[in-house]
C-alpha cells in the first residue's frame, strides 16, 4: 500500500481511538454523577437509570459523528472499557481484596485483553475463491423422492460441495464471503464465522466472568468503604462513587451479554438463523422443488433445513463451531 494511502487510514484510526478514548471517559463520568446526585437509590433502582443513560451518551455520539464527521471505534471502547475497569480495580478496590482473589481477577482481565485482541484480527473463515461463493450451490443432478402422493424434486449436492458452501454468506462490513457465517459482530469489529465462532462464545463467557468478578470485588469495597476511616470523608465518597459507576456500567454489560448468550445458544439449539428463516429463498441449499400432484408439471418451491439434526446435535455443532 502507497504511503499516501498509508497515513490517512492512520489517522483515521488514531482519530477513532482518541474519540473511543473520550467517549469512555464521559460514560464513566455519567454514571459516577449518577450516585453522586441521588446517593439514597439502591443499586438495582440505579440500574436502569444507568442504562438510559448509555443510550442518551450513545445517541450525542452518534450527532457528534454526523455534525464533526468523526465517530468512536466499537471495539477500541469495548477495549479502553475493560482497561478503565482494571485501573479502578488496581488503584481502589484492590486494597480490600483478598490476595487469592486478586490473582483470580488479574488473570481473568489479562485473558480477556488477550482474546479482544485476538478475536479483532483472527480469520473467521475468509472465502478466497469468491467466484463459487455468489450465494449459490453446485448442483449435481436431480433425484426424485415420493412423498405423501407428491413428486419431490431436490437437487442434490455431492458431500464436498455441500460442505465447501456451507452457510456462505457475504458480508457487506467486510466485503468479503465468510464461510459459516453467524454475523457481524461491531463490539470485536470482525464477522463471526466458522473458524472463530468458538473462540467468540468463549470470549463472551470470560467477560461475563470477569466482570461478575469484578462486581463482587466492588461489591466487597463499597461495604467496606462505609465504614473505613483510613481515607478522609470527601475522597472516600469520590471513591465509592466511582467504584459505584464502575459496578452499574459491568452490571449492565453482564445482564446484556447473559442474555445474548442465552439467546445464541436457543438458536443453535433449535438452528434457528434470522436471515435465513426470514429471506431462506435467497439461499439455494434451502430450496426443495416440490410437484404437488403427478399431473401438474409446475413446482413449488418448500423451505427444507438441511443443518438441522435435532436438539442434541445442533448444540454439539455450535459448541463445536460447525
Amino acid at each position: 500500500m502507497p504511503e499516501s494511502d498509508r497515513n490517512p487510514k492512520r489517522k483515521s484510526l488514531i482519530t477513532s481511538g482518541l474519540v473511543s478514548i473520550i467517549s469512555v471517559f464521559v460514560t464513566q463520568l455519567t454514571l459516577f454523577l449518577l450516585p453522586q446526585f441521588l446517593p439514597t437509590l439502591s443499586l438495582l433502582t440505579l440500574l436502569p437509570l444507568s442504562a438510559l443513560l448509555i443510550v442518551v451518551v450513545m445517541g450525542l455520539g452518534r450527532c457528534c459523528k454526523k455534525v464533526l464527521g468523526v465517530r468512536a471505534s466499537a471495539p477500541a471502547f469495548v477495549f479502553f472499557s475493560i482497561i478503565f475497569i482494571w485501573a479502578v480495580y488496581i488503584y481502589v478496590v484492590r486494597q480490600v481484596i483478598s490476595p487469592v482473589m486478586d490473582i483470580v481477577f488479574n488473570i481473568e482481565i489479562v485473558t480477556v485483553v488477550i482474546g479482544l485482541l485476538g478475536i479483532m484480527s483472527v480469520d473467521p473463515g475468509f472465502v478466497k475463491d469468491q467466484s463459487c461463493c455468489l450465494n449459490t450451490v453446485v448442483k449435481s443432478y436431480p433425484n426424485e423422492v415420493q412423498e405423501d402422493g407428491g413428486v419431490v424434486q431436490q437437487e442434490s449436492l455431492t458431500e464436498e460441495s455441500f460442505t465447501a458452501l456451507r452457510r456462505v454468506r457475504y458480508c457487506r462490513h467486510c466485503d468479503n464471503y465468510i464461510m459459516g457465517f453467524d454475523h457481524h459482530c461491531p463490539a470485536f469489529g470482525n464477522c463471526i464465522g466458522k473458524k472463530n465462532h468458538f473462540f467468540f462464545i468463549v470470549l463472551l463467557v470470560g467477560i461475563v466472568a470477569s466482570e461478575a468478578s469484578y462486581f463482587a470485588c466492588a461489591s466487597q469495597y463499597t461495604t467496606k468503604s462505609l465504614s473505613s476511616t483510613k481515607v478522609g470523608r470527601e475522597q472516600s465518597t469520590a471513591s465509592r462513587n466511582l467504584v459505584l459507576g464502575t459496578m452499574l456500567f459491568s452490571l449492565i454489560q453482564v445482564v446484556w451479554q447473559v442474555v445474548f448468550i442465552a439467546w445464541h445458544v436457543y438458536c443453535a439449539c433449535f438452528n434457528i438463523k434470522t436471515d435465513e428463516w426470514i429471506n431462506w429463498e435467497k439461499y439455494p441449499e434451502f430450496h426443495v422443488e416440490v410437484i404437488p400432484c403427478s399431473g401438474v408439471t409446475q413446482t413449488v418451491r418448500e423451505f427444507k433445513n438441511p443443518y438441522d439434526k435435532g436438539i442434541v446435535n445442533n448444540l454439539k455443532d455450535f459448541i463445536a463451531g460447525k
